[in-house]
């Protein structure tokens, strides 16, 4: 059993952008993240530019070797981009302007003709589509009807969530968190409708090993903790003090 990490490096263009400077550079971010053993890098292009921009889509995945995973709300300037960009997976998410990041899973059943036509369109580009959604049944068969192959399981409700000690037996939590053994019953759905598991947000070093340990989990996407890791150890080693994380509730299992 393995669990890729995706690195989220969003936040080092809002530093970036903070005062209308060429630095921290978020290519140099990726290779950086490379080097501390990232299996992918992940960056949002949201529609106001936050943080992300143009230039950093196209250059990373110009120069970075490692897999790059899009995330983008289903908006038609953002589809071209992707479509001229064309990284390895696109990530669909909901995009609010007044939020300070992402509050939720997409609504896939509200969403599900825009959704549905967004996918068609990247993947007949040959470009992958994962969408990110609660760990919500419905809402996950809805992901699957659209033809999507990847979802991405939103992990804000167990990260906000008061975690206390877990006790697992066949691969489940008999005594603990309610919102990991949704996360749980989610990725088991997902992956018996054939669909591939990714997770993230919120995970930090205390929380993310729970997570890594669910059966059929693929990749956590990651971003805001190891950035902020990084500002004390560098991100190289913040990056590699994920990855023992990871590795470690791995081993023990």
């Amino acid at each position: 059993m393995s669990v890729s990490l995706g690195i989220n490096i969003d936040h080092v263009a809002t530093l970036r952008n903070a005062r209308g400077e060429t630095e921290p550079e978020p290519v140099l971010a990726a290779a950086m993240a490379e080097l501390g053993g990232a299996d992918a890098i992940t960056i949002h292009l949201r529609e106001d530019r936050r943080h992300i921009r143009e230039r950093d889509v196209m250059l990373i995945r110009g120069t970075s070797k490692l897999p790059l995973n899009l995330e983008m709300a289903c908006i038609d300037e953002i589809v071209k981009i992707a479509l001229q960009a064309k990284p390895n997976l696109c990530t669909l998410v909901p995009e609010k302007r007044e939020e300070l990041t992402t509050e939720g899973g997409l609504d896939a059943i509200e969403k599900f003709d825009v959704l549905e036509r967004t996918v068609k369109t990247l993947m007949n580009s040959g470009i992958e589509v994962s969408i990110f959604v609660d760990p919500d049944i419905e809402q996950i068969r809805c992901c699957h009807k659209t033809g999507a192959k990847y979802i991405e399981l939103h992990t804000g409700g167990y990260a906000a969530s008061a975690v206390s000690h877990l006790t697992w037996e066949d691969d489940k939590p008999i005594r603990g968190n309610g919102e990991l053994a949704k996360l749980i019953l989610a990725a088991e759905f997902a992956q018996e409708l054939g669909l591939t598991v990714n997770a993230g947000h919120g995970l930090n070093y205390q929380n993310t090993a729970e997570v890594a340990r669910i059966r059929g989990i693929n990749e956590l996407n990651i971003g805001h903790s190891i950035i902020a890791r990084a500002v004390f150890v560098g991100l190289v080693q913040a990056v590699k003090d994920m990855k023992e994380v990871i590795n470690r509730c791995l081993a023990a299992t």
